[in-house]
Order: C-alpha cells, then sequence, then structure tokens
C-alpha cells in the first residue's frame, strides 16, 4: 500500500483513488517568464518520480501540469525585452521543456495554458460571485471574499485574525477585507486583456490553477502537488475558490516538496547564488542532476553546492560502473524489489531506495569480473529498479566516457582511443616507457585507463 505525506492533515495517509487504480494527479507547474532555475528542477523531477513509481504499481496516472503564461512578471518580462508575450512565453515554454527532457523527466499527460482556459475562469469566477463568495472591488477588480470560506489557513496552519492584523491599512481601500485575493484584473493600457461580465481585463494567478485543475480533472481528485514556497497563499486560495465554486473537496492528497538551498543559504538573485538549470547542465551531466536531486527525500530542504554534485557524480558512477559488461535482460531478484517498493510505498523514500541501490552494486563487485547467472540477476535487478526512478537509462560506457557530442572537458573521444591504440602496440612491442607516457597523458586529460586480458577500457 502506498502512504503519502499529506501536507493538509500533517501526517501519512494511505493512498485510496477515488476511481478504481486511476490516480488523478495535478502539479503547479512553471511561470514562463525566463529560464528555468534549480528549483524548478526538483519539481519537475520529484514529480516525475512520483508519476513513474505510481506507474510501475500498477495505477493508471493520468498527470497534469499546467504552464502560467500570463501574469505581471511576464508582462514586465516581455516589456523589458521589447517582445510580445506570446513571444516571450513560447521561448520560455520550448527552453523548459529542452531543460526538462535533459532532466530525464517525462512530458506531463497534459500540460493546459492559463490563456487557453478564459472560458473556464470566468465561468468560475461568476459561479463565485452568484454564490455570493466573491464581489466586484472598488478599483474594478474582482476579489474571493475569505470570511465566506471557513476553512481557509487549515493548509498552511495559518489564523486569518493573525493574517489580517499583519496586513497593511491601506490595502481595505480597494477591497473589504486584507485577506481577500483577487480573481480578475480589471484592463490596464498596453496589457493584454479578455472579455468579461466585469469588463476587459485578466485573471489573477490563484484562479488559473483551480479553472485548469477542475477542467482536466474534476472538481474532485486524487493529488495536488507543487513547491513547499506554493502552500501559501497560493494552494491556500486554490482551496478556499474550488470549494466554494464546486461544492466538492478539490484535492484528497497536498504534496509540497522542500525548498532548494545554495551552500546552506536561501535561493535568491540578491545573494548571487541563484542558478538556472542551464548553467548547471554546463558543469555537471543532466543525469548527475537528476540523482543528486533523488539523493534527498521530496520533503526535506536539498542543499545544492559544488561538493554535493560532485558527491552525486562519484554515487552514480560506482552504479555505471557496476553494469558494465551486460545486457541486463535476466530475471529481476524478487526480494530487492519487494525491499525497493517498500522504500517507495513509504511516502517515495527515494534515499532509501538509492540505498538500495547501492547495496546491490556492491554484491555485484564483490562477485568479480567474471559474468555469473548471480552477476546478471543482480545487474538486472540493478537497472530496473534504477529505471523507475529515471535512472542508469544511459548506455554504461557512453556515461563513464563522458561522451557528449563527442567531447570530452574539449578532446575528441577519437583522440583518445587512438592514444589507447598506440598505447596497446607499445605493450605488445614491450615498449614499455611509452606505454606509461601515454598512460600518463591520458591521466592528464582525465581519462582513467581500465586493461582486461584482451582490451582496454577507459572513463573519465
Amino acid at each position: 500500500m502506498v502512504v503519502i505525506y499529506n501536507s493538509f492533515t500533517r501526517k501519512k495517509e494511505p493512498l485510496k483513488p477515488i476511481d478504481g487504480k486511476k490516480i488523478r494527479m495535478y502539479v503547479c507547474g512553471m511561470t514562463v517568464y525566463d529560464f528555468c532555475h534549480i528549483g524548478h528542477a526538483r519539481v519537475m523531477v520529484v514529480f516525475d518520480m512520483v508519476a513513474r513509481y505510481l506507474r510501475s504499481a500498477g495505477f493508471d496516472v493520468l498527470y497534469v501540469r499546467n504552464i502560467t503564461d500570463i501574469d505581471d512578471k511576464i508582462i514586465a518580462s516581455a516589456a523589458a525585452s521589447n517582445e510580445s508575450i506570446a513571444d516571450l512565453t513560447s521561448r520560455f515554454i520550448i527552453a523548459m521543456n529542452e531543460d526538462a527532457n535533459a532532466l530525464g523527466v517525462l512530458p506531463p499527460d497534459i500540460e493546459p495554458k492559463a490563456t487557453d482556459h478564459m472560458k473556464e475562469i470566468v465561468t468560475m469566477i461568476s459561479n463565485l460571485i452568484k454564490k455570493g463568495h466573491a464581489y466586484l472591488g472598488k478599483n474594478g477588480d474582482v476579489y474571493f471574499d475569505v470570511s465566506s470560506f471557513d476553512a481557509y489557513g487549515k493548509l498552511s496552519g495559518k489564523n486569518t485574525e493573525e493574517l489580517r492584523a499583519g496586513e497593511r491599512v491601506e490595502v481595505q481601500k480597494e477591497k473589504n477585507d486584507p485577506l481577500d485575493f483577487v480573481l480578475w484584473k480589471s484592463a490596464k493600457p498596453d496589457e493584454p486583456k479578455w472579455p468579461s461580465p466585469w469588463g476587459e481585463g485578466r485573471p489573477g494567478w490563484h484562479i488559473e490553477c483551480s479553472a485548469m485543475s477542475t477542467h482536466c480533472l474534476g472538481s474532485h481528485f486524487d493529488i495536488h502537488g507543487g513547491g513547499q514556497d506554493l502552500q501559501f497563499p497560493h494552494h491556500e486560495n486554490e482551496i478556499a475558490q474550488s470549494v466554494c465554486s464546486t461544492n466538492d473537496k478539490f484535492a484528497n492528497i497536498w504534496m509540497h516538496n522542500g525548498f532548494v538551498r545554495v551552500n546552506e543559504e536561501k535561493m535568491s538573485k540578491s545573494l548571487n547564488n541563484f542558478f538556472t538549470i542551464r548553467e548547471v547542465l554546463k558543469k555537471y551531466n543532466a543525469e548527475v542532476i537528476r540523482f543528486f536531486i533523488l539523493s534527498s527525500h521530496y520533503r526535506s530542504q536539498l542543499n545544492y553546492s559544488s561538493d554535493n554534485l560532485d558527491e552525486a557524480k562519484s554515487a552514480l558512477t560506482r552504479l555505471y560502473t557496476a553494469l558494465k559488461g551486460s545486457n541486463h535482460e535476466s530475471a529481476v531478484d524478487k526480494r530487492y524489489l519487494a525491499d525497493f517498493n517498500s522504500h517507495m510505498d513509504d511516502d517515495f523514500n527515494t534515499p532509501k531506495a538509492i540505498s538500495l541501490l547501492h547495496e546491490i552494486t556492491r554484491k555485484i563487485n564483490r562477485l568479480g569480473d567474471k559474468e555469473t547467472e548471480k552477476s546478471k540477476i543482480l545487474k538486472s535487478t540493478l537497472k530496473q529498479l534504477a529505471s523507475t526512478l529515471g535512472l542508469l537509462n544511459s548506455n554504461p560506457q557512453d556515461f563513464l566516457q563522458g561522451r557528449e557530442d563527442n567531447k570530452i572537458d574539449g578532446v575528441d573521444t577519437d583522440y583518445i582511443n587512438k592514444l589507447i591504440d598506440e598505447r596497446n602496440k607499445a605493450r605488445a612491442s614491450k615498449n614499455f616507457d611509452r606505454a606509461d607516457a601515454i598512460r600518463n597523458e591520458l591521466q592528464d586529460l582525465g581519462v582513467s585507463l581500465e586493461d582486461s586480458e584482451d582490451s582496454t577500457d577507459w572513463r573519465r
């Protein structure tokens, strides 16, 4: 049985699908005004892992991850770059998909864009007004009336009276209550706008996700996920407006992945420790980044640092080294499979699952280089379990040799192979001084040689 920590109830709960073996999952995706950063990478990898594992466990997963393609940051970014909003968002959607693909993230089943769902957004706002949960403000914007929803604050654990006390008094000029949040913004000069019963304008951020999630998955679905930073106010507001509009529960389980920190500090552009996925990919193999993310439990804080990435690279290299020289098509060790599933069933405990991969690797290494039926089964088991996490899907030799555009740190791999051929000839003719000189040259290039009886392998 899969159990998941529910942020709403603050405890682990068994996953009980609403509809047989079908799991409907919605995850708040990217706001496409810039390149994705490593915090986005964690969201993408974590919920890709969740979808992969649930499917391997026999569930029929319908995974929806939205795109926010209209909001204040997008408008400001398009103006700053002197391009249309459509051109800006299209450019960054392409970049986002490239980054996700590099990290081994499978595309969601549905990827709705906010601008494609204005009809659903307007309908939901109209419904909220009709039911007395929203009103037209003094400035022409439409607001949600937080006081009309008694359960407001339950997800985040926040007290509404304390929240009100912390709000600025002048905010009340435009709305009835400082906590009320905008559903529809009246049109402003040089901003995109859509028609509505309250005049031309555009939606607030929170209503977009409620409209898209209920349109794609229905008014009541199984899992809603996103980063911990979205818990309040975004997800709190989603619950309020969705429940008040549909009179249904909305999501059964709320999942939130932890923050990403950089060298134990909060990631921030002002601290100059803000890294895009593209910047990190220039230094590290994409699978190393994925492995690094999954090495920590999804709910814990993840500390990004060069040392931690280097450690992840070394650990992943050990796994790939164990897979060398086998087609990995043997049977799977059922005991390891059961242990792996037990760890993953317990709130997707990837650190324990990866620890099990290392245990299998140590057993493979103790068996030595000679291929036996036992080593074949262990390698097949390692490969299959890792694949469930989206790992070890590359050719081991390609990974170990650091192949990327046929280069290793700027050196053509053909040149490396040429030196190895020359060294083998020198060894055959007993010219050991030349053979040693070539080995030293390769070491200077970052290449390690592994000699066997009839061949020489190399890796970074």
